[in-house]
């Protein structure tokens, strides 16, 4: 995770202006928030027109959890203490492949941005890691034929990854 941070905005420009396609430009964003105290974690988000998206954050995954009776607290419907909140966690973590679950860590978005940076674009579009795709679907280098080949957008899985391939098929038609 040290190598994308050490230069956030070296990485925003990246993913907005030199890889995302041009019918997408403006129309996509990036941002990555660092609280004090956090012990180094982040909050990536994903903004498509202004809209918040896609977050991607320990607490997102935690959430999802405990919301989704994946968590030892999960008889609890407000955990009120970080212990009781956290507790349960890492089992659960470990236990749910990316590809089982639909919110992701901080972490798991530097990785798939790694992934997707060093790896060739029909890699990265065949990815079994759904973030690894978001980045992919939205790369200047997937053409409308491309696109026509990936298929129907409402055959995506998971569900949130659906409106990136939307709004890039849409974009390109317009």
């Amino acid at each position: 995770m040290g190598k994308i941070l050490a230069s956030w905005s070296g990485m925003r420009k990246y993913l907005e202006q030199e890889m995302l396609a041009d019918c997408l430009k403006g129309r996509v964003r990036y941002n990555c928030t660092s609280y004090i105290g956090m012990d180094s974690c982040r909050i990536f988000e994903v903004y498509i027109d202004g809209r918040p998206v896609k977050q991607f954050s320990w607490e997102t995954v935690n959430t999802y959890f405990i919301n989704n009776g994946l968590s030892a607290v999960c008889g609890c419907e407000c955990p009120v203490g970080t212990a009781e909140y956290w507790a349960g966690f890492w089992e659960t973590l470990s236990r749910l492949p990316l590809r089982e679950r639909t919110e992701y860590t901080d972490e798991e978005f530097c990785h798939a941005l790694e992934q997707y940076r060093n790896q060739s674009i029909q890699e990265s579009l065949s990815s079994s890691d759904p973030i690894v795709r978001m980045f992919a679907i939205s790369d200047r280098r997937v053409g409308k034929r491309t696109l026509k080949k990936l298929g129907n957008p409402e055959d995506v899985l998971p569900e949130w990854l659906r409106e990136f391939y939307q709004l890039r098929i849409a974009a390109e038609n317009d």
